[in-house]
């Protein structure tokens, strides 16, 4: 595993764009990596897809307030990395569906920031992962971005009215798919292990009732370390596009 270590270095782009279901998404999956993303200096978008307004227990705060301070928290935890580009969408938590239209809307966010990499959500369930993985947000999210990258983004004659809106085709690099400990491609975040933490921290609606929360997670980033030769890690699926 070390000599794998040496052998595999990590990779840098110019402009990376995140696509996630929630508040909070981007920061537990992928946060110490897009941390080291800015620190080479790509230029990062995060974008969230729903208005977060499911992300709690108690039924009386109402949806717009819960979605104004997850919105704040997101803003922030993206500042602990760097990142001061964040786009909210605002469609209903919970309610997401991969449409046509919601893959016209990433295709035109793609073509309009145009990111050599994306990072997505896994778009199947797995059985044998975590099941907040198969959130059904976060498989319309994975489904629309895939679907999105390859083939409507890079098609000039798919969704061929955003050519009049000046957003002209684009070709996406690399997508990475955060998998924990099961994915092909692991990112040494050792550096940045505690941006990640202080990330998740500005989610403080979140974490109310979670005990331990910080111990455990960095436990799991340790974990997925010492399956790929490093200190802490976070794995992705890696996929190469032509």
């Amino acid at each position: 595993m070390a000599e794998e270590k040496k052998t595999e270095e990590f990779p840098q782009f110019e402009r990376a764009m995140i696509i996630s279901a929630h508040p909070d998404d981007p920061d537990f999956g992928a946060a110490g990596t897009l941390a080291r993303l800015v620190d080479g200096g790509s230029r990062v978008t995060i974008v969230i897809c729903t208005d977060g307004s499911e992300g709690g227990e108690d039924p009386t705060v109402l949806d717009a307030e819960l979605s104004r301070v997850r919105y704040a928290e997101q803003c922030a935890a993206a500042a602990e990395l760097g990142i001061n580009d964040v786009v909210f969408l605002g469609h209903p938590d919970g309610r997401l569906e991969h449409t046509l239209e919601f893959r016209r809307e990433i295709t035109a966010l793609i073509r309009k920031h145009q990111p050599d990499l994306v990072l997505t959500h896994v778009p199947a369930i797995n059985l044998d992962s975590p099941i907040g993985g198969y959130h059904p947000d976060h498989l319309a999210v994975g489904q629309a971005t895939l679907a999105s990258v390859y083939p409507a983004a890079r098609n000039p004659r798919a969704f061929r009215e955003l050519l009049d809106e000046g957003l002209e085709a684009w070709k996406v690099k690399e997508v990475w798919i955060p998998t924990w400990n099961q994915g092909d491609f692991f990112v040494d975040i050792s550096s940045t292990v505690d941006r990640k933490i202080a990330a998740l921290r500005r989610h403080e609606s979140q974490f109310q009732n979670w005990e331990n929360w910080e111990q455990n997670l960095r436990d799991r980033m340790k974990q997925i370390g010492e399956k790929s030769g490093y200190e802490y890690a976070e794995g992705f699926k890696r996929i190469k596009i032509g």
